[in-house]
């Protein structure tokens, strides 16, 4: 049984690996991306058809996945006018958000979408470039039972984790959440490390005890070594995304009425690193900004 085709907006760097591996899958894919080079990635693939225009693409396929940056181009995207993809898709149609998409306008694009017989299901994926290209990311996958299983096969393809974790607009909120974890960890281990280096402990030696104890995270296990004592700054993740995402989790916490004080310093500190660091600075330079406080 042949598998079935996808509409998939957003060649960057995470979107690429991802088509690549639907491709893989035996999923023909079309794509597009406003960067016309995108397409050089696919050379020699056979299955991969670059379009004219994302409403092209969209208007024949039954599947259909966004990986673009926020929810503003998303909404952009689905409803302005006349171009919106939203006026033009069939009933039936399944709509896959897999970007890091504001949790409460997710919510809302579900319902607008369900009423003219659209699913949506919003799915972001954790595990940056190195785990997009090997099909192992994490994928946290909301919307309604019957269109998570829909959509199940297609994410396969490009994760090795999938939890659904609730009803639309659950996927993105859960992944703004994880990012703040992650990042208000990234914080506290450049904080350490600094502060050890101060007093004249080795950072390394410092890591490998973090690492063998309590404080191990994915800052820890993966960037220290590689990208922040090393001096290379090079995960492929940007500084300004996670302060991106950041704002998303604080805007996300503040609706919900819960406490979020650690949020908004946590974000303040990355507003910080930002500006100082200049547009373009990988995530990990967060490791430079700190030391040079």
């Amino acid at each position: 049984m042949s598998k079935p085709g996808i509409a998939f907006i957003g060649l960057g760097k995470m979107g690429v690996p991802m088509a690549l591996n639907l491709l893989r899958a035996g999923h023909a894919v079309e794509g597009f991306d406003l960067n016309p080079q995108a397409a050089s990635a696919f050379a020699g693939e056979s299955g991969f058809h670059l379009a004219a225009s994302a409403l092209a693409a969209a208007r024949r396929h039954a599947i259909i996945i966004l990986m673009l940056p926020d929810s503003a181009v998303v909404d952009q995207l689905l409803w302005q006018a006349p171009d919106g993809l939203a006026a033009h898709l069939a009933a039936g149609t399944l709509l896959i958000d897999m970007g890091s998409s504001d949790p409460v306008r997710s919510r809302d694009n579900a319902a607008r979408l369900q009423a003219q017989g659209v699913a949506f299901v919003d799915a972001p994926v954790s595990g940056g470039v190195k785990r997009a290209v090997d099909g192992s990311l994490a994928i946290m996958i909301g919307g309604a039972g019957d269109d998570v299983a829909r959509a199940m096969p297609v994410l396969e393809a490009m994760g090795r984790t999938l939890v659904h974790v609730g009803q639309a607009g659950a996927g993105h909120a859960v992944k703004a959440l994880n990012n703040y974890v992650s990042a208000s960890g990234l914080v506290a281990t450049c904080e350490a490390l600094v502060a050890a280096e101060k007093f004249g402990v080795d950072p390394h030696r410092v890591n490998q005890v973090f690492n063998a104890s309590t404080g191990k995270n994915n800052t820890t296990e993966h960037k220290v070594e590689n990208f922040m004592l090393s001096g290379s700054f090079g995960s492929g993740f940007a500084l300004a995304l996670m302060r991106k995402d950041l704002q998303t989790a604080r805007a996300f916490i503040e609706r919900m009425g819960t406490a979020g004080d650690f949020a908004e310093e946590c974000l303040d500190t990355w507003v910080r690193a930002e500006q100082a660091l200049g547009p373009g600075a990988d995530h990990t330079a967060m490791f430079k900004f700190i030391k040079g406080q």
